[in-house]
């Protein structure tokens, strides 16, 4: 019961943690966008402009591998089991 109990727990955590997703995702978008507008604004500028996007794109998306690195602990290393 008590293992039943943990195992529905972690995975509505896991569930949980894939909404970390959303952030990245929108985030990225968000920097892509104004890096075109950017590069249309400024054209020159493209390589700066370019390598600044991507370097905040990177890290929005480690806040999104956090969050699946999360969700997969919870569902195949749980370590609660073990406090059983």
């Amino acid at each position: 019961m008590e293992r039943a109990i943990i195992l529905a727990a972690s995975a509505i955590g896991a569930g949980l943690a894939m909404i970390a997703g959303i952030g990245p995702g929108i985030g990225q978008g968000y920097a892509a966008g104004k890096g075109a507008e950017a590069v249309g604004r400024q054209p020159e500028a493209k390589g700066d402009i370019m390598s600044t996007m991507l370097l905040g794109c990177a890290v929005a998306e480690s806040t999104g591998i956090y969050g699946l690195v999360v969700a997969m602990i919870l569902l195949f290393a749980n370590p609660l089991i073990n406090l059983l």
